[in-house]
C-alpha cells in the first residue's frame, strides 16, 4: 500500500514555495500508507504538484522512487498497488527495445503507457492500482483505476483547483479546500451505512469509479474534466454468457 496526492491550479497563484509547501503536507498526511520514503515533483508553470508516499515492496532500492519520469521525458507518474505481470510486460518491452533503470512495477506502468499509450496499456495490466499520470505534452492529467476498485482515489473542484489523493484527508490538506457537505451523499449513507461511488461525503468532491480514466486537459479553457471507462464487469459477464468456454475446467 502506497499514497498518492496531487493538484493542478490552472491560476498559478501563490508562489513556488506555496506549491511545495502544499504537496508536502498532502503527502505527510499519507505517511500511514507509505512509511518507506516520500518524493515530489512539481511543473511549476502549469501549477501542478504530484506527491507520494512509498511502501517498499517489489523494488527496495532508491530506483523504485516515485514520482517517476518517463525515459522519453514526455510522462510523470505516481502510484498505489501492484502490477502482478509486470515481470512479463517487461520482458515484452525489453525485446521491444525499452531500457529500465530500475527493477520496480511502476516503471513499467509508466514505459509500457510510454510505448504503446494509456488506452493500450491499461488494458494490459493485471493488478490493483490507482495512479495519477501527466503528460508533459499534451498538458493533461490522467487519474486510473483497477478493474475492481481495490484502490482507492478521491478527486474534485475545491476553491479554483483540482485535488486528487487516496484519501479525503490529503485533499483536506490544501488551503483552497472547502469541506462543505454534501447532503445527498449524508442520504445515502444514512440508506446504506456507507457513501456508494462515485460519491464522497463531501461536496463536489468523487470517486474514480472501477476500472474507470478521469482525464483532465489543461491546455482547454474549459479546464472539463471526463472520464472513460476501459473496463466493465457487466460486459465482461455478457461476454463470458454469450461464448461460454468450451475446454476442458483444468485449462480455463
Amino acid at each position: 500500500m502506497c499514497g498518492i496526492a496531487g493538484f493542478l491550479d490552472p491560476r498559478r497563484e501563490g508562489s513556488s514555495q506555496d506549491i511545495d509547501r502544499n504537496i508536502a503536507a498532502m503527502s505527510a498526511v499519507l505517511s500511514h500508507r507509505g512509511p518507506d520514503g516520500q518524493g515530489t515533483w512539481v511543473d511549476y508553470n502549469a501549477g501542478l504538484a504530484l506527491g507520494h508516499r512509498r511502501l517498499s515492496i517489489v523494488d527496495l532500492s532508491p530506483g523504485g522512487r516515485q514520482p517517476v519520469k518517463s525515459r522519453c521525458g514526455r510522462y510523470v507518474l505516481i502510484s498505489n498497488g501492484e502490477i502482478y505481470n509486470f515481470r512479463s510486460l517487461r520482458d515484452e518491452l525489453e525485446d521491444a527495445g525499452c531500457v529500465f533503470r530500475g527493477h520496480s512495477d511502476t516503471e513499467v506502468m509508466l514505459e509500457a503507457i510510454s510505448k504503446w499509450g494509456l488506452a493500450k496499456a491499461i488494458d494490459k495490466f493485471d493488478g490493483m492500482f490507482a495512479f495519477g499520470l501527466w503528460d508533459r505534452r499534451n498538458r493533461s492529467l490522467h487519474l486510473g483505476r483497477d478493474r475492481i476498485g481495490e484502490k482507492p482515489l478521491y478527486y474534485g473542484w475545491s476553491g479554483g483547483v483540482f485535488l486528487f489523493g487516496s484519501e479525503l484527508k490529503a485533499l483536506r490538506r490544501h488551503p483552497s479546500f472547502s469541506a462543505e457537505v454534501d447532503r445527498d451523499a449524508v442520504a445515502l449513507f444514512l440508506r446504506y451505512a456507507y457513501v456508494p461511488a462515485p460519491f464522497s461525503i463531501y461536496r463536489g468532491i468523487r470517486k474514480v469509479m472501477p476500472g474507470s480514466i478521469v482525464t483532465l486537459a489543461a491546455d482547454r479553457r474549459s479546464l472539463e474534466v471526463s472520464q472513460s471507462v476501459y473496463w466493465s464487469l457487466k460486459n465482461t459477464a455478457e461476454r463470458g454468457l454469450a461464448e461460454p468456454f468450451e475446454g476442458e475446467p483444468q485449462a480455463a
